[in-house]
C-alpha cells in the first residue's frame, strides 16, 4: 500500500554564514538566520549577500533557508520590510519567520510564511487559523506537552514545528513585556534586556522576605536528546535548535548530535523520511553537555517538572564533573570518571550562592592543582565549562557532507563518450565529450585509470557509490587522463547546476480570506502596532483592538509576563496542595531597581507578574 511520508526536519540556527555552512555542513535540513533588519535578535544581522550565499550551499543538499521578520514593525517600518523580502527573495530564500500579521496586508513576495512563536500558538483553535490563512508552518511554544502537542497536530494539517534544544524564554514567547517596560528594549522588536536573568528577591505581602538575591526567573536550557521519537509521533515535523547569538562551534556540536539522533529514528521509521540529501561524515564525537548551557531540562514535555530553573547563576556551567572529596592548600580531590587537562575550565557555586571560575593548572590522578583555590571546599561540586582537547577537536573538524553518486561512464550513440551521474534523489546527469580513444594495450590497466580518474571526487559534494561501464568494451580503451578529468569535472558541474536548479522554491500563493479569527477582541498583549495589522484583524471579525505595547507609556498594573514557571510550585509550595498559603498573597519579586507584583492562576497552572 502506498502512503506519503512525512518529512522530518533539523533545523539549526545561524548567527551569520559561517553559522550556516556549519549547520549544513553537519546535517541541518534548514537554517534559519536574520537579514540586515527586522529579525528577533538585532545583534544577528546579515547581508543578503550572504544570505545568498548560504542558500546556494544549502540548496545542492535539497536543505532550506528561512529568514527571520519576526519583530513588530510600526508603520513606517512595514514597506522597508516588503522591500527587503522581495530582496531576499531574489537571492532563493524559502520562507520567512513572521510575527507582524501587518505583513499579510502587504505586497509580499511568494514566498511561504512561517508563524513564529512570538505569535502565542498555545492553542489549537489559533493554529488551525494560521492554517486556514496560508501559514505553511507553525511554531509552537517551549512551554506545550506532549499532549498538548498531539491535540494540536489531531485537529491541524499545517507542518509543526518546536524547539528541542537551548536557552529558555521564561515568558510565554509574545507575551514578554517586562524589558519594554523597564527601559524601552521591547523584546517583540529583538531588543530584549534580558531582565528575567536578574536576581531578585522573593517578598510575602507582609514583607517577609522568602528569598534572597537569587535569579528567580532564570531557567535551564532545553534539551529533548531522549523524545525526539516521541515528538515525530505527536506531530512534530520541525525540529528548532535554539541559538542565532551562537558560534559555529556550538551549532556544529548540536546540530550534528541532533542529526545522529534523527537518522537512528529514521532507519527504524520508515513512515518518515529527511527532508534533505546528503550523509555527514563526522570529524567528531558530538556532545551537548560540552558546548554552552545552563544545565539541561525537558521542560514541561512530560509535565509540570520541579527542575526546571537554576535560580544561583544564569551563566553556563557545562558539563558536571563531580563532588569535592578533600581539599588541601593548593589542590583537590574530586570524585569523578572524566578525565581532565590542564587548561580546562573550571566552575561552582561557593558556599555563598555565588558562581567560582578557574583554571585547571595541573592533574595528578583526581588531584586538581587550580590557578586559584577561593571557594572551592569539600562538598562542592565541580563543573567543566571549558573542554580544551574537545575545542581543539571543533577547530580541527574534518566533517564532510556528501552526496552519494553513481557513475556509468561509456560510448554514446553520437560517438562521443559520455559520463552520467545519478544521486540519492534519482537525480541523472549525463554530460559528452569527444575524447581521444585509442585501443588499449593493457585493457585491464587502461580501464583501472579511466575509473581511477572519473573518481577523483576529492573536494566536491559528492562521493563515489558505484563505478561502472555502460558496456564491457568502454573499458578497452587507452584516454587521457586530462581529458577523463576535464570530463569529470564537467559532469560534477553540470550535476550541481541541476541539483541548484531542483531545489529552487516554489512560488508561494498566499490568499486573503475571511476566515474568523478565534476572538472577536484583541487586548495590548495581541501586540498590534500598526494600522495594517489592526487591518487584517478586523478583516478576520475581530470588533476591538487595543494599542500594543511599544505604542503605550503607561505600564503601572500592567501584566509583563505570564509564565508557566511557577516561584510556588518551584519551592515546593503549591498552592494547589498548600491552601493556606494563599494567605501569604501576593507575592512580590524586587530588587534595586524594580518590583513586581506575582499572582497565581493554579487553574492554567501559570503565574502573572505584573509592574507594580
Amino acid at each position: 500500500m502506498m502512503y506519503n511520508r512525512r518529512e522530518i526536519e533539523l533545523l539549526s540556527p545561524a548567527k551569520d554564514l559561517e553559522c550556516g555552512l556549519a549547520a549544513i555542513n553537519h546535517g541541518a535540513d534548514a537554517v534559519y538566520i536574520g537579514a540586515s533588519n527586522f529579525g528577533a535578535r538585532k545583534a544577528a544581522g546579515n547581508s543578503v549577500a550572504d544570505i545568498g550565499q548560504l542558500v546556494q550551499h544549502a540548496h545542492l543538499y535539497g536543505a532550506r533557508v528561512f529568514v527571520t521578520l519576526n519583530t513588530l514593525l510600526f508603520d513606517n517600518e512595514l514597506q522597508p520590510a516588503v522591500d527587503m523580502a522581495w530582496q531576499l527573495a531574489e537571492v532563493g530564500v524559502d520562507a520567512f519567520i513572521i510575527q507582524d500579521v501587518g505583513l499579510l496586508e502587504c505586497n509580499m513576495p511568494p514566498v511561504a510564511l512561517h508563524a513564529s512563536t512570538q505569535m502565542d500558538n498555545r492553542w489549537a483553535g489559533k493554529v488551525r487559523f494560521w492554517q486556514d490563512i496560508g501559514f505553511e508552518q507553525v511554531v509552537l511554544p517551549r512551554e506545550l506537552s506532549e499532549a498538548q502537542i498531539r491535540d494540536i497536530s489531531s485537529v491541524t494539517d499545517v507542518r509543526l514545528e518546536y524547539f528541542i534544544h537551548g536557552a529558555l524564554c521564561v515568558s510565554y514567547s509574545g507575551q514578554c513585556f517586562m524589558s519594554q517596560c523597564i527601559n524601552g528594549r521591547s523584546a517583540n522588536r529583538g531588543e530584549c534586556g534580558q531582565p528575567c536573568r536578574l536576581k531578585y528577591d522573593l517578598v510575602d505581602c507582609q514583607g517577609n522576605i522568602l528569598d534572597i538575591n537569587r535569579h528567580l526567573l532564570s531557567l535551564k536550557d532545553m534539551n529533548q536528546s531522549t523524545n525526539i521519537e516521541r515528538l515525530m509521533d505527536a506531530g512534530v515535523s520541525s525540529f528548532k535548535i535554539e541559538g542565532r547569538l551562537k558560534d559555529a562551534s556550538y551549532v556544529s556540536n548540536i546540530t550534528l548530535h541532533y542529526r545522529q539522533i534523527i537518522d537512528d529514528i529514521l532507519l527504524r521509521r520508515t513512515e518518515y523520511s529527511r527532508s534533505s540529501a546528503g550523509r555527514v561524515e563526522a570529524g567528531f564525537v558530538p556532545d551537548p553537555s560540552k558546548s554552552f548551557n545552563r544545565d539541561f531540562t525537558t521542560y514541561f514535555f512530560s509535565g509540570r517538572r520541579d527542575d526546571i530553573w537554576r535560580p544561583a547563576t544564569p551563566k553556563s556551567m557545562g558539563e558536571k564533573v563531580g563532588r569535592v572529596v578533600s581539599c588541601g592548600k593548593r589542590s583537590f580531590a574530586v570524585d569523578t570518571c572524566l578525565t581532565l587537562s590542564n587548561g580546562d575550565g573550571i566552575c561552582y557555586i561557593d558556599r555563598r550562592g555565588e558562581l567560582c571560575g578557574t583554571q585547571v593548572n595541573n592533574i595528578a590522578g583526581r588531584e586538581i592543582t587550580p590557578d586559584k583555590m577561593g571557594g572551592i571546599a569539600r562538598g562542592v561540586d565541580i563543573y567543566r565549562n571549558s573542554d580544551v582537547r574537545f575545542e581543539a577537536m571543533l577547530r580541527r573538524d574534518s566533517s564532510r557532507r556528501l552526496i552519494d553518486v553513481d557513475m556509468v561512464f561509456g560510448m554514446m550513440p553520437d560517438g562521443r563518450f559520455g559520463l552520467t551521474l545519478t544521486d540519492d534523489e534519482g537525480l541523472t546527469t549525463t554530460v559528452g565529450a569527444a575524447l581521444t580513444a585509442q585501443p588499449a594495450n593493457n585493457p585491464e590497466a587502461a580501464c583501472a585509470n579511466t575509473r581511477r580518474q572519473l573518481a577523483k571526487l576529492g573536494g566536491t559534494p559528492f562521493a563515489l557509490r558505484r563505478f561502472g561501464f555502460a558496456c564491457e568494451s568502454d573499458g578497452m580503451w587507452f584516454l587521457a587522463s586530462a581529458e577523463l578529468n576535464a570530463l569529470r569535472r564537467e559532469a560534477v558541474a553540470a550535476h550541481t547546476k541541476a541539483r541548484l536548479e531542483r531545489h529552487r522554491p516554489q512560488p508561494f500563493s498566499f490568499v486573503k480570506s475571511d476566515v474568523k479569527y478565534i476572538t472577536d477582541t484583541i487586548q495590548r498583549n495581541g501586540n498590534v502596532i500598526n494600522a495594517k495589522a489592526r487591518a487584517f484583524y478586523e478583516r478576520h471579525g475581530v470588533t476591538s483592538c487595543e494599542r500594543g505595547y511599544e505604542l503605550t507609556s503607561d505600564y503601572r498594573g500592567a501584566v509583563v509576563m505570564t509564565t508557566k514557571h511557577c516561584l510556588m510550585d518551584a519551592r515546593g509550595c503549591c498552592l494547589k496542595g498548600n491552601p493556606h498559603l494563599r494567605r501569604t498573597l501576593p507575592l512580590f519579586l524586587q530588587n534595586d531597581k524594580d518590583r513586581y507584583k506575582l499572582d497565581f492562576d493554579c487553574q492554567k497552572c501559570e503565574m502573572i507578574i505584573s509592574r507594580v
